[in-house]
């Protein structure tokens, strides 16, 4: 598959109805393996395995409602009174991470107002910190550590 800059994991892979798919540990099924899978797949293994996200406080594809419209974040994880506190959106490695990345991340959190924003294409990560008081934000040098949150 697709390199990316994320350590490898032990991929469940298989084949239904002529397509590949992968399972997802979060939602405990095997989905449509498109390269943004791939990417969401690894960054999922390298938070829980490497940066000590509980996998119980983190869910895929979380449907949400803004300006009328049915929403997806890739993924959130929560906070144990199961309040949201970071969002995680993915693009396939491809994808340039740009200003309109950021902006539909940003219209997601319109709605959820977590602490922390992690936008990556598998190859590129960013991370920023969100301060309501200052109403600004602050681009972190790694994405922290679950108990640093």
């Amino acid at each position: 598959m697709l390199l990316l800059n994320l350590p490898p994991y032990e991929t469940k892979i298989a084949e239904r109805n002529g397509k590949k798919v992968i399972f997802d540990i979060l939602r405990k099924r095997y989905v449509a393996l498109t390269p943004e899978e791939w990417v969401r797949q690894h960054f999922i293994h390298f938070l829980t395995d490497y940066k000590g996200y509980p996998k119980g406080l983190l869910a895929n594809e979380i449907q949400l409602e803004l300006n009328g419209t049915k929403k997806r974040c890739d993924t959130v994880l929560y906070n144990k009174d199961l309040s949201a506190k970071l969002i995680v959106e993915y693009k396939a490695p491809h994808i340039e991470i740009t200003q309109t990345v950021f902006d539909q991340i940003t219209r997601y959190n319109m709605v959820l107002k977590v602490d922390y924003l992690i936008v990556s294409n598998g190859r590129n990560h960013y991370c920023c910190r969100i301060d309501y008081p200052t109403k600004t934000y602050v681009f972190l040098p790694d994405i922290p550590h679950y108990t640093a949150l």
